[in-house]
């Protein structure tokens, strides 16, 4: 990794000399593309190395192809200058900017995201607009605790089933949704609500399409990409940027600072950052964690320093900028600064959480969870780089895959889900699982939190966009927050937990803490013990057995309360815990601790796993 830091210092100082240093490179979204210019004639300019000619068409010439060509210029490059009309109006009309109102938010310590598709986000069979975001989610996400939203699908897509994976158009925001200033009110709206915003940037591939994506645009095979086969990604057939191109660096750095700059976004999710570090991209390749697969020729160091010039940019430009890594092989020092040979990502999603939760509700039954499998699962985590938990994304709800609650409750979710009929052993098993497989997630999983649309309360079907093989259909393409609404149905119950379980660690701040500490593990109780910034955790996942008088390690002595349970009524629990129960702490030393107490820990009569305790301490 000192290798690599000495390829950035050399890029770096390439900058300095050939641009005037990175400040100027990535602000070329100010010289390339279209410009306005003082006396509103229009300035376009591109870089198309084996284009024979460049022309510009569109509504204000009718759509000719030849009208208006461009001039060549040296190393690739093409310019067009569109004087005013005779009224002085530019020759192509254009919105005008709005202005910013409010300040990006401070970055947060405990980082939570509410993972979203404005596409979605509404009960209605259709695209959702930036404005309904606005106006009926950002108070729903702000309400339930979240501080950051990471949006997806915003980088322009020919294909809306691609879920924006295929961009076409790298400086555009998608116009399906609205208008740019429509998406620039839609943040402004979040950071006055102090929420952070983050955008799901591709910058690992794009779109194969020629006619409106940057494939062949100057009419070569390796413009911006390298060329076939290795310029193709075969799993997602897309086409593989070429990271060593002096070119190429400053369409994507230019692009991550426009995003910044001209719409005020907050940071990025870096999509597909394994298919990025390796020249095998990850296809038929599995991860052990040993070293020699992170070292080798197999290892694409051009994209590495692109991604170290990405984040040491950002970082530098804005102090409070935030990147997460999608990244399922664990390279090492992904999450350390380049100034210490790392990729300079402040996050990595933690993605072998929810591929375990998927597994044991797929294969195991109750009583064969294995209690240290799952602890294992949940801290395997490199020391000293921070990673985002969650127990579902976007991915797990996906047609073909299901949700954690179609998992745990399937077709009862559209029968069994009303408050006003006694619950089913299954509606009860579910509801519970749910709260206590998102907590333990939550409380242990990492240093930061993440949670797709829809998933905190239940939502009862699997998302799929219009496509030839649904008919073209909306139908589950949207979220269904109107369940919410419905008093008499559960749904709200779980929303209710995870909206509490957010603003109970935004109280105690477990997700900035250092690790958990786990003083029980035990395969035969199924209960799990642990405590994290001086909260004590309690889980019983046995499905059978209650424990009176369990005997429970502790640290810090004193007398401790219950602050969260998910056996609360409210929360679609049984309501079995006195709240006002004090629990005073014994000097008998305890599973590691130097202190004890001893706790009830309950399950449901019809043999559902339940509770779970969230007990703060207040010391004497």
């Amino acid at each position: 990794f000192l290798f690599l830091y000495e390829l950035l210092q050399k890029k770096l100082f390439q900058l300095e000399e050939a641009e005037g240093g990175f400040d100027q490179f990535t602000r070329s979204y100010r010289t390339f593309g279209v410009q306005r210019q003082p006396d509103n004639s229009l300035f376009f300019k591109e870089w198309a190395p084996a284009a024979e000619a460049l022309f510009l068409t569109g509504d204000f010439n009718n759509w000719n192809k030849f009208s208006h060509p461009y001039t060549k210029k040296d190393f690739g490059k093409w310019e067009l200058i569109l004087l005013p009309r005779h009224d002085k109006s530019p020759a192509v009309d254009h919105n005008t900017k709005l202005k910013q109102i409010h300040p990006r938010p401070k970055k947060p310590t405990s980082l939570r995201i509410y993972e979203a598709h404005v596409g979605i986000a509404s009960p209605e069979s259709t695209i959702a607009s930036y404005t309904n975001f606005t106006t009926n989610v950002l108070p729903r996400i702000k309400d339930l605790g979240y501080n950051c939203i990471q949006l997806m699908a915003i980088m322009e897509h020919a294909y809306y089933a691609s879920f924006g994976y295929q961009v076409t158009s790298f400086f555009a925001a998608s116009s399906r949704y609205g208008t740019p200033d429509e998406l620039k009110l839609l943040i402004d709206t979040a950071h006055s609500m102090g929420i952070m915003v983050l955008l799901d940037v591709v910058h690992s591939h794009a779109s194969k399409n020629v006619e409106d994506g940057l494939n062949k645009f100057d009419g070569s095979d390796s413009c911006f990409f390298h060329s076939s086969p290795r310029g193709d990604h075969s799993q997602w057939d897309s086409r593989l940027f070429n990271y060593s191109s002096w070119e190429v660096l400053r369409f994507l750095l230019s692009n991550l600072r426009w995003w910044m700059e001209e719409y005020r976004f907050d940071g990025f999710r870096f999509d597909g950052v394994t298919s990025m570090l390796y020249h095998h991209h990850g296809v038929g390749t599995g991860f052990s964690g040993d070293y020699s697969e992170y070292f080798g020729l197999q290892v694409d160091e051009d994209s590495l320093v692109y991604l170290m010039l990405a984040n040491h940019i950002l970082h530098t430009l804005y102090p409070s900028c935030i990147t997460v890594a999608e990244d399922v092989s664990g390279m090492p020092a992904l999450c350390r600064e380049v100034q210490e040979g790392g990729l300079g990502f402040d996050y990595r999603l933690a993605m072998a959480i929810p591929d375990k939760w998927i597994q044991i509700l797929k294969e195991l039954k109750d009583e064969d969870w294995d209690m240290g499998n799952i602890i294992h699962t949940l801290t395997n985590r490199r020391y000293g780089e921070k990673c985002i938990a969650y127990a579902e994304s976007h991915d797990q709800a996906l047609v073909g895959d299901k949700s954690l609650a179609f998992w745990l409750m399937d077709k009862e979710m559209y029968t069994n889900m009303s408050s006003l009929i006694p619950m089913t052993p299954v509606i009860d098993r579910g509801l519970q699982l749910h709260k206590m497989i998102r907590l333990l997630t939550h409380s242990m999983g990492g240093e930061g939190y993440l949670n797709f649309m829809g998933n905190e309360f239940g939502h009862p079907e699997w998302l799929d966009f219009p496509r030839e093989g649904n008919n073209q259909s909306y139908h589950y393409a949207r979220r269904q927050f109107n369940l919410l609404d419905i008093d008499n149905l559960r749904y709200h119950q779980l929303y209710a937990f995870d909206r509490d379980m957010n603003r109970t660690e935004d109280k105690y701040g477990w997700l900035a803490a250092p690790p958990a500490f786990v003083s029980a593990k035990h395969e035969g109780d199924k209960v799990i013990v642990f405590d994290r910034a001086n909260v004590l955790f309690i889980f019983n996942f046995h499905p059978t057995k209650s424990f009176q008088g369990y005997r429970v390690a502790v640290d810090v002595p004193g007398k401790y309360k219950i602050k969260l349970d998910s056996d609360m009524v409210q929360y679609g629990g049984h309501g079995r815990l006195d709240h006002n129960t004090e629990f005073f702490t014994e000097a008998q030393p305890f599973n590691g601790r130097p202190n004890s107490m001893q706790v009830n820990i309950s399950f449901d009569s019809t043999k559902v796993i339940v509770v779970e305790l969230l007990l703060n301490v207040i010391k004497s």
